[in-house]
């Protein structure tokens, strides 16, 4: 055994290093039972389709849990849904259905677009609306400790009677008075305290509670459902940077102000925002992206690979480009807005400008993704062939060797998935300079070729990309390509078949007049062993 094989099993087989919000520093996490890992993660609130923004923040807990799995942890992940809320609420009476009903469907439809992008299932999975015994019991708790006080049928956490309140967002008591973001109620006794039951209002949904009919707060709930689910105290909580106040903060007070000296959150993860045009992607500002909308255009794999470019604690731009469609100008974000264009003066509807967006760093992904995904194909039509069975091995080189180590490095390193993606364009590279030899001299690298792809499937089930089977997800992103620049794919499909008719013939200028005519159309031929397929 090498010194880099020893570094390298002494880095794999150390705790995972993650960065925690409360102490502000990067360090081992260490498991309140070794072997076993329980963490929470604020889930949606369900009142319409999930953005790309919900995206990232479910995307950093399945990171965590794959990548405690692949390193032989039992994991316990509760994420929640918020199915009473405000939101939730308004949008119901003003659609004219139950709420219920409209959280239902949303429900539904999170867990459809979490599926699309390969994100796996939580262990557990509670709703506020099947929580309210917890909730009225944990209230109590805090009411016999002075925490509370009730104003006609509204219930409040009393904040300055909870010393450690701020040390998450760290932040003193005064400052968080002057900019905190709370709801303006007069009856209040400090700005800074917040509901945590809300008396009943005419349509909206209720339970009977010791302060009268009514519903619970927003902050409430995650500290009863992950109490319930995994205890006084828990290794992990995870969530959006923008839930570190007030809703985080808030936990934390009423978790410890209930379960006394017990630490909450061992360690706090929170990823960073999805920022488009230079604004955190969210709903209440209206500039966002449903996840529905982008993968109607990209597939789905794509998505999750351009988040994992960049780290889950930076933000990350959404940057679109978006054409007038009189003049096909670029328009700027001021021209967007006003939904007019300087160049030639015509306006348009918010409706066709977002039909004309084109998404620059998902193009980059899909372009990316595909390139894997082609050398994957290659590799396995390699393998299948039989070719080379018998034949004196190369030895394998240490760039397709340590591929595997050099991505559980990267991960082990705070779940480092740009770095864990960088890892991969070396071995990629020597990969396709193997599979472009002529046919003996590639017949000497068969294990080689074979390790690669050995390898790929834990990266594949470490990162959640890469574990489809390379033909159907080159199809898949055909035809989403296909769509998006309108191209007639009979036409395609004619000329295809007068090239092969060509090529048959033996008529080789013909066939290349015919590529390059495919090549004008944006379309690509590759010419394999198994025949001749297009790509664009």
């Amino acid at each position: 055994m090498n010194a880099q094989t020893q570094a390298d099993d002494a880095s794999t087989s150390a705790p995972l290093v993650i960065h925690d919000t409360l102490t502000g520093q990067k360090q081992p996490l260490e498991l309140r039972e070794p072997g076993r890992c329980g963490f929470y993660c604020c889930g949606p609130t369900v009142y319409d389709l999930s953005h790309i923004g919900h995206a990232r923040a479910a995307l950093v807990p399945d990171l965590l849990l794959r990548f405690l799995r692949h390193r032989g942890i039992e994991v316990t992940y509760v994420r929640n849904i918020t199915d009473i809320d405000d939101k939730i609420i308004k949008r119901a009476n003003e659609r004219g259905e139950g709420a219920t009903a409209l959280a239902q469907r949303y429900t539904d439809e999170y867990h459809r677009d979490l599926g699309a992008l390969n994100c796996l299932e939580p262990s557990v999975e509670p709703r506020v609306s099947q929580t309210i015994g917890p909730i009225i019991e944990l209230i109590q708790t805090l009411e016999r400790g002075g925490l509370t006080y009730a104003i006609e049928g509204d219930v409040y956490y009393r904040v300055k009677n909870f010393s450690g309140y701020g040390k998450l967002s760290k932040t003193n008591l005064e400052d968080l008075k002057a900019g905190a973001r709370v709801d303006v109620d007069t009856r209040k006794e400090s700005p800074l305290d917040f509901a945590l039951w809300k008396a009943a209002k005419p349509g909206e949904p209720s339970w009977e509670s010791p302060w009268g009919q009514g519903r619970p707060g927003w902050h409430i709930e995650c500290s009863a459902m992950s109490s319930q689910h995994l205890g006084k105290t828990f290794d992990i909580h995870l969530g959006g940077r923008d839930l570190i106040f007030p809703h985080h903060e808030n936990e934390i007070a009423q978790s410890q102000g209930a379960h006394g000296e017990h630490t909450y959150a061992r360690y706090w993860m929170h990823n960073g925002f999805v920022n488009f045009a230079g604004e955190k992607m969210s709903k209440s500002l209206g500039n966002f992206f449903t996840i529905r909308e982008v993968t109607a255009l990209y597939h789905p794999e794509v998505i999750r690979y351009f988040l994992l470019g960049v780290h889950y604690r930076s933000a990350i731009n959404f940057d679109i480009e978006v054409t007038c469609p009189a003049c096909e100008a670029p328009l700027s974000a001021k021209e967007q807005k006003n939904k007019r264009c300087a160049s030639c003066g015509h306006e348009s509807t918010t409706e066709l400008l977002r039909a004309r967006v084109r998404f620059l760093g998902l193009e980059e992904a899909d372009d990316r993704v595909a390139y894997v995904y082609t050398t994957l194909a290659r590799a396995r039509e390699f393998l299948d062939s039989g070719a080379g069975e018998n034949k004196p091995q190369a030895d394998v080189p240490a760039v397709i060797l340590g591929m595997l180590r050099g991505v559980e490095r990267a991960m082990h390193d705070d779940l480092n998935t740009a770095a864990a993606l960088a890892e991969l364009s070396a071995p990629l590279s020597e990969l396709n300079r193997l599979l472009d030899l002529p046919g003996k001299k590639r017949k000497k690298h068969r294990e080689t070729i074979g390790r690669f792809v050995e390898d790929l499937t834990p990266v594949a089930q470490i990162l959640g990309v890469f574990g489809r089977a390379p033909t159907r997800y080159l199809a898949a992103r055909r035809d989403l390509k296909v769509a998006r620049m309108g191209l007639d794919t009979a036409k395609v499909e004619t000329l295809m078949a007068a090239r092969q008719e060509a090529r048959a013939a033996k008529d080789w200028a013909r066939a290349d007049a015919v590529r390059e005519e495919l090549l004008a159309l944006g379309v690509e031929v590759q010419d394999g062993p198994s025949g001749s397929f297009w790509t664009v």
